[in-house]
């Protein structure tokens, strides 16, 4: 079972971890990020392409499934404008094992952090507002999938 959804509409950490289980397998593993506030952040809009996101999260996660035998795989992630304290991404897998669970989950939040075309810009209570920068500590985190 492969699920990937690009939407603007909260999600429900827990149906989606009540789906992967009703698998069956020995294992699910999840990964929920929060949009942080930090430095008096009002909120963040996150704008796509939604061809090119879509072909994007699809690709890692054949990668994904092509490394580890996962029965089951859930990616979310929303655009639109989202303030602290939203939920704006979830990854879950499942499989017969946890290390095959554990590792998947891991290699795909990874790699939507720097592979999936979303822009963010940041408005700030003091009227200041970027366009987020990518971080090269989440690229050093995808190359050491790369290593392996």
């Amino acid at each position: 079972m492969r699920a990937i959804r690009v939407q603007a509409e909260a999600f429900d950490p827990g149906a989606e971890l009540a789906r992967l289980e009703a698998l069956g397998g020995g294992a699910v593993a999840s990964f929920t990020g929060l949009v942080r506030g930090d430095g008096g952040l009002i909120d963040m809009t996150l704008e796509h392409y939604p061809a090119m996101t879509t072909r994007a999260m699809a690709a890692i996660a054949e990668t994904a499934e092509a490394r580890w035998p996962l029965i089951g795989l859930t990616l979310i992630h929303r655009y639109g404008v989202l303030v602290p304290g939203d939920r704006i991404v979830f990854v879950g897998t499942a499989s017969s094992h946890r290390a095959a669970a554990l590792e998947s989950c891991a290699f795909l939040i990874d790699w939507l952090k720097t592979a999936a075309p979303f822009w963010k810009r940041e408005r700030y209570a003091d009227g200041r507002g970027a366009w987020v920068e990518a971080k090269a500590a989440d690229d050093e985190a995808t190359a050491r999938w790369q290593a392996r």
